[in-house]
């Protein structure tokens, strides 16, 4: 399968600003690229890129005061299947999970274990370990809390989403992985595009999307519990901890956010 995907923020700044722009495809899907996602911007400006602690690609710039958009259009091969499944993934006692998923094990900015332990324990502690177990924490949250771009809050954290009951798809993801990791299973919060392909009409506008992947049965595991259930076309641009690690932009200074398309369409063979 080939997908067209791409974005065109626009934005309006009061004076030279410097930005992080998070919005490359993630390295582990570069290979399945037909051309570079390159990073247009308009006017033109220096670009500088470089990895973070996590590998993702971030992009330094300074964007001009006045009307400035930032763009790419690229296209993708997929494997057209949906986001695998495996039941049988088991949870591993915490000594025996590998050193570099401990940091997935710990409280972060938006997702704080500790306020929400006793919390997850008393939900979750019965269910099955493994597989079971993180489903049953995807379709608690995906029923918990009511999806609205109206709901949207920079600021919410896990523990309040549990509390209010609403938010987008990054809160979803925040309050799944604080569970999780409540739960001795490590957990990683995920940014990038998922497409409408595979799925009924009518279709919402395009956007970026979170999910979480969880480390069961000795490798990484995609969960959505935004959508609760496997997705086509899913195309990771970054992870790590929870959404401050990874903003798609972050701005040093003010600016307005005037226009957002992101496209993944599918193309013939």
């Amino acid at each position: 399968m080939r997908i067209r995907l791409g974005y065109l923020l626009n934005f309006s700044f009061s004076a030279p600003t410097p930005m992080i722009v998070m919005l490359n495809v993630h390295y582990s899907r570069v290979a399945d690229l037909e051309s570079p996602d390159h990073i247009i911007t308009s006017p033109p400006v220096p670009i500088q890129g470089y990895r973070d602690s996590f590998g993702n690609w971030c992009s330094r710039l300074v964007a001009p005061a006045g009307a400035f958009s930032i763009s790419a259009d690229s296209v993708i091969r997929d494997s057209g299947r949906p986001d695998p499944v495996d039941p049988g993934a088991v949870q591993h006692p915490v000594e025996d999970l590998p050193a570099d998923t401990m940091l997935f094990l710990l409280g972060s900015r938006y997702c704080e274990t500790d306020v929400l332990s006793e919390e997850a324990w008393r939900l979750f502690a019965g269910t099955p370990p493994g597989w079971a177990r993180v489903q049953a924490i995807c379709d608690f949250v995906h029923n918990h809390v009511t999806f609205g771009y109206e709901h949207s809050r920079p600021t919410r954290t896990a523990a309040q989403t549990y509390a209010e009951k609403h938010g987008v798809c990054r809160d979803f993801a925040h309050l799944a992985i604080a569970f999780c990791r409540a739960m001795n299973i490590p957990a990683r919060y995920c940014t990038g595009y998922i497409s409408d392909i595979g799925q009924p009409p009518p279709y919402g506008l395009m956007d970026f999307a979170a999910w979480m992947e969880v480390y069961l049965g000795g490798r990484w595991h995609v969960f959505d519990p935004r959508n609760n259930a496997a997705r086509i076309g899913r195309i990771l641009i970054a992870q790590g901890r929870d959404a401050a690690d990874v903003p798609l932009t972050h701005t040093f200074g003010p600016n307005t956010l005037t226009g957002f398309q992101v496209r993944t369409d599918e193309l013939p063979a």
